[in-house]
């Protein structure tokens, strides 16, 4: 369903189906859908080579014509009144305004300051146009994003926001454009300029609300549940057996981690507290399967892995949150914390902002301050003058994949055949022909796999026979009756509840404005996606949680844990959703103390409605709960601590396996002596923390990777935790023989030693011969990598927007969240995108700390600024109150109603 052609005429351009295989390789880092070097780039470093020989002046002019002005007087057309814009040292801007209309203006504004283009590609991506500004490398992102029709849906969710909420939309905008109004692209973005010397005539249009609201489907898309569990359960069914599957996606351990809320249940469509109630198991079924059904959910996962990760990956995210009341603190209030892991990008994904209402009134009631999204409105984490509140992923099941019967137009379902619902949608390409593409669907979903070579795929399954991929799909196929027969193509569709428009943007605005338990809760009610977990402390001294988002209720003949067969009508969504006042809650539990960390919501036996199976197993919401458990006394230093805690639970269980391994003494036994003494903490300069991470690494992939295929293989997460904790109390355990040794069974301690010998090679040619002399952090490194010209492949471009080298501690699945992926290396691939500790009695006292800077221009100095001190474990003050503010003032620039 796609046609496009090239417009050079020296070869054939290769289609967008072509392309996504090239892209494969680049899952991981910065934008994805590059598929190689931007042809056009090497202008760009002709050019700068050119300046370096003309003279710097030129290219320092050129470099900071862009930057903000954030002190003096502008003056504004649209607004109603004086604004005044406050920046402390770090650049983090404060707006003061005595109306609502003049407070998103002037946050729209400081927004395009110091970030516009970061914002401008934002909205390129999540209407599907960013082949607009780079041609066929951004193809495959909007091949995806159109098919989903993200667009279309925030145009329906802004019909239905309430009037206070559109105004505000509104007047950001007009900050934007006010900003944008007479200004030439070179003074927007260095990133404008270059893109112009390859030839690229553009000026931005102006922005709108839905430019807004559609960054939240992009924040949905990141965050977006199981929908990678689902397809890695059938597929690793279909290499290894539905049996020995089910060994790699444990249950979630419920008696050793404990789950956020631990009381209460329904009571009718409510949920409460205090009841006492008992669930209910799901039916579980089989996946559909055969050849064609694994090579469509292959494609399907292909495809996907082409969305850049700006739009998120979806992958290995998680967060940290808790609040304690005041019976844990050493000041009798509550405090609350929380850093939510995303992955890593240059601007970060968040930028601090103050928003106040001078006198605060029901004309113009915010009082805000926390982290932003730029391009929207508001604050999205934070605190206002009486209640803060941080969130986590809560991950509900809020995708499903279906299998479909597709003939021709139609498709299958129960003994019907039903006309597939169709859309048209030209894709502009920048240097190329328009591409075309009819947008098929089923009353599922969208069909993903009209963006797949279905017959490509089927190759690739059928020789992936050697490595194991479809060993086990001929019996899955026979055991399933339901799969696809002859006569019917497959297809692979998509619900998920993203593409239900819904007034989230509503929930944003009215919880910066809430001002206790029962406006918190309100304001969340219209919270649709992502579903959250969120904590909530007020100046009264409560404490709370609530689960929000839209979560489908299925019929029985679809559990969501593999994709469905989607001609059986039994699998389809029943239409009706989790009522939000059924969803847990709680406030003042009895212990004090609430944690998030992706956990298990609630333990299903006492809540019947699914919410998901595929939690985080638990081992940092644990960690969290017994460092918080064991101090009376917290303070802010002591939640900042926690936040930067390295323990790893999978070091503990193990590293006595590894120490009863035998060794050759010397060389070989070196990193083993690391162990001895290793108290499990991973910082920055551990050796033995250095060690047994590559140990960890070796492990998986000489235990797994004989009998999964390449993206099958394990990321090292918390799930892979669980599987080997497991396994090594079973030293015969069938996943530690290699199948590809013939006349050879291995068992654990035959792995262990080969893991610990390859890595202690590793490590010598990696670091040093002198084991002392390995540290983790030199491994373990930030890169933070511009999403669009820091992947262009022209390395001297690359260098104007990349920065990287910081060597820090931490790890996957540990409270000090910053992951890597044993697929690819030990570099940082997610972290801790911010931290905030907020103490209820002196909001003055809070601390925060961003990933990167405000600033989204390179070379400026609050570009990387806040890294350096991340990176060290360091935050800022937060001022919150006026006399903090202006006390922590560096530079104020006042906005004036202008001609």
């Amino acid at each position: 369903m796609v046609d496009g052609t090239s417009s050079t005429d020296d070869a054939p351009a290769a289609s967008p189906l072509q392309s996504r295989e090239a892209t494969t390789d680049l899952t991981r880092r910065g934008f994805r859908a590059w598929s190689g070097p931007l042809r056009w780039m090497a202008g760009i470093a002709v050019l700068l080579a050119l300046a370096l020989v003309a003279g710097l002046v030129t290219a320092v002019v050129v470099v900071r014509r862009p930057w903000p002005q954030t002190s003096g007087e502008i003056e504004l057309s649209g607004l109603e009144g004086e604004v005044e814009v406050v920046r402390d040292d770090a650049g983090i801007p404060q707006v003061y305004a005595d109306s609502m209309h003049d407070l998103m203006m002037a946050q729209g504004f400081v927004h395009a300051q110091d970030r516009f283009f970061e914002m401008d590609v934002r909205r390129h991506a999540t209407a599907g146009r960013l082949s607009e500004l780079f041609g066929e490398d951004g193809l495959e992102s909007d091949l995806v994003v159109r098919t989903l029709g993200w667009r279309q849906v925030a145009e329906q969710e802004l019909t239905m926001l309430r009037p206070a909420t559109r105004s505000a939309l509104d007047a950001y905008a007009e900050g934007v454009n006010a900003w944008l109004a007479g200004r030439s692209t070179s003074e927007m973005a260095l990133e404008y300029t270059l893109l112009g010397i390859t030839g690229l005539d553009y000026t931005p249009e102006k922005w709108s609300a839905v430019d807004s609201i559609a960054w939240l489907k992009a924040m949905a898309w990141d965050l977006r549940g199981n929908l990678e569990e689902e397809i890695g359960r059938a597929l690793t069914a279909a290499a290894v057996g539905t049996e020995a599957s089910a060994e790699l996606y444990p249950s979630y351990p419920f008696e050793k981690h404990a789950p956020i809320v631990e009381q209460g249940g329904l009571l009718g469509d409510v949920f409460d507290q205090d009841v006492e109630p008992s669930g209910s198991d799901l039916l579980r079924r089989p996946a559909p399967g055969g050849r064609r059904t694994v090579a469509a959910l292959a494609g399907v996962r292909s495809v996907l892995s082409g969305v850049p990760a700006l739009l998120g990956s979806g992958d290995g995210i998680g967060s940290n949150s808790w609040v304690v009341d005041g019976e844990h603190t050493a000041t009798g209030a509550p405090i609350l914390a929380n850093d939510p892991h995303l992955g890593i990008s240059l601007p970060g994904v968040w930028t601090q902002v103050g928003l106040h209402c001078r006198t605060v009134s029901t004309e113009c009631p915010m009082d805000v301050a926390g982290f932003s999204f730029s391009g929207v409105p508001g604050v999205v984490i934070g605190h206002n003058a009486d209640i803060a509140w941080g969130f986590t992923n809560l991950g509900p099941d809020v995708t499903d994949l279906y299998v479909e019967r597709v003939s021709g137009d139609t498709w299958q379902s129960g003994r019907k055949e039903l006309p597939l619902t169709t859309r048209d949608e030209t894709i502009e390409v920048r240097d190329g022909d328009p591409v075309d593409i009819t947008v098929r669907s089923t009353d599922h979903g969208p069909l993903l796999t009209d963006l797949v070579d279905l017959d490509e795929e089927l190759d690739a399954v059928d020789l992936a026979d050697d490595d194991g991929l479809v060993e086990q799909a001929d019996d899955v196929a026979r055991a399933d009756t339901a799969a696809p027969g002859d006569g019917w193509d497959v297809g692979v569709s998509l619900a998920w509840t993203a593409l239900q428009p819904h007034p989230t943007a509503d929930a944003l605005l009215a919880l910066d404005m809430a001002s206790d338990w029962e406006s918190f809760r309100a304001a969340l009610s219209d919270f649709a996606v992502p579903g959250q977990n969120v904590v909530y402390a007020d100046r009264e001294g409560h404490i709370g949680y609530q689960a929000t988002g839209l979560v489908p209720i299925r019929r029985a003949g679809n559990d969501g844990r593999t994709p469905a067969a989607g001609w059986e009508p039994d699998t389809a969504w029943t239409g009706r959703f989790v009522p939000y006042d059924a969803l847990p809650n709680v406030l003042d539990p009895e212990s004090g103390i609430i944690a998030t960390a992706n956990q298990a919501v609630i333990d299903p036996r006492r809540y019947p409605p699914h919410l998901t199976d595929d939690w985080d197993q638990g081992y940092r919401s644990t960690r969290i709960n017994e460092l918080l458990d064991a101090d009376d006394e917290l303070s802010v230093a002591k939640m900042g601590a926690i936040q930067l805690d390295d323990w790893s639970a999978i070091g503990e269980a193990l590293t006595p396996y590894l120490l009863e391994v035998d060794l050759p003494r010397g060389y070989y036994s070196d990193g083993q002596r690391l162990l001895r003494s290793w108290n499990y903490r991973q910082g920055p300069d551990s050796a033995a923390a250095a060690y047994f991470n590559v140990v960890w690494r070796q492990v998986l992939e000489r235990t797994f990777a004989d009998e999964l295929p390449a993206a099958l293989e394990p990321d090292g997460g918390d799930r892979w935790f669980t599987v080997v904790a497991r396994i090594l109390r079973r030293a015969s355990s069938h996943w530690w023989d290699d199948v590809e040794t013939d006349d050879v069974v291995e068992d654990r301690d035959d792995i262990l030693r080969e893991a610990m010998i390859a890595a202690r090679d590793e490590l010598t040619a990696r670091q040093s011969p002198n084991a002392d002399e390995w540290t983790w952090g030199a491994l373990h490194e930030l890169e933070l990598r511009s999403a669009t010209l820091g992947e262009s492949g022209i390395g001297i471009v690359e260098r104007l927007f990349n920065r990287g080298g910081w060597e820090v501690g931490g790890g996957g699945s540990l409270v000090d969240a910053t992951g890597w992926d044993a697929r690819e290396g030990y570099d940082v691939v997610t972290a801790p995108s911010m931290r905030m500790v907020v103490p209820m009695d002196d909001l003055d006292a809070a601390t925060w700390i961003n990933l990167t800077g405000v600033s989204g221009h390179a070379f400026h100095p609050h570009y990387t600024d806040q890294t350096d001190k991340w990176a060290r474990g360091e935050t800022l003050p937060w001022a919150f109150s006026e006399d903090a503010v202006q006390d922590a003032g560096e530079d104020v620039l006042t906005l004036t109603p202008g001609g």
